[in-house]
């Protein structure tokens, strides 16, 4: 038999907090390679952000999901406790915090090896963005993500969820005006870049509030489509299962 054992909270921690890092390092610094290569197209610029990152997100995925679920994200981390709870599965609320605690830093930490990699100052950035239109975008891409993830979990399809929620966040670039942040530590990490992924600091609140209606939208769409996605939290983003359990 397999027994699904994950992986001690230390791992899962380390897992979280590199694994954001990485995420936000990636949207920082394709942001800021696009700038330097592609001075005079916007468009040209987000492409090549989008693009970086969509293909970033999914190795991460790929990378650290065995580990601790590769969530990356506070709003999953509370998502997949909320789903679970009355069934036992998924996230403690105690580690939910734990989680979102790993996520921030590393988000900040990250942020701050982007600036370091491209030689640029880390400062707080003066990039306004809290538009009543951008709010509005952030909670349709949050609740997206979200229904994305539980909904592959529920139908097993976990397999797929690297290629298809780096695909989902990519796409999302493009059909949102807020080029889809729908993570409350990539907000906070990309506070410290002023650079042209950056987000002003009061910008911040703003974004996270929307953030956590889209996840309480996704949520209520997930279950509404799936009522028994609970059953399937412990699988959020993908199931982490300690090598050392996985043989029969």
């Amino acid at each position: 038999m397999t027994h699904a054992v994950r992986p001690s909270l230390a791992r899962r921690l380390l897992a979280e907090g590199v694994g954001t890092a990485l995420l936000v390092a990636i949207v920082i610094g394709s942001g800021i390679a696009a700038q330097t290569l592609s001075p005079d197209d916007v468009g040209l610029q987000l492409l090549e952000n989008a693009i970086a990152t969509a293909f970033g997100l999914t190795v991460l995925i790929l990378m650290l999901g065995p580990v601790s679920g590769a969530h990356f994200n506070p709003v999953v981390s509370l998502a997949d406790w909320w789903v679970g709870r009355s069934r036992g599965r998924g996230l403690t609320l105690g580690e939910v915090g734990t989680y979102s605690i790993a996520q921030i830093l590393g988000g900040s930490l990250g942020a701050v090896l982007a600036n370091v990699m491209f030689a640029v100052p880390t400062a707080l950035s003066t990039h306004d963005r809290a538009t009543g239109a951008h709010l509005v975008s952030e909670v349709v891409a949050t609740a997206g993500l979200i229904t994305v993830i539980l909904s592959l979990a529920r139908t097993g399809r976990g397999a797929l969820a690297a290629p298809a929620v780096g695909a989902y966040i990519g796409a999302a670039y493009w059909f949102t005006s807020s080029t889809s942040f729908a993570n409350p530590a990539v907000t906070i990490g990309r506070m410290f870049s002023d650079t042209f992924a950056g987000i002003a600091p009061g910008s911040v609140a703003p974004f996270i509030a929307a953030q956590v209606v889209g996840m309480g939208v996704g949520v209520a769409l997930s279950l509404a489509l799936y009522p028994d996605a609970g059953d399937a939290a412990d699988e959020v983003v993908v199931p982490a299962l300690d090598e050392d359990d996985a043989t029969s």
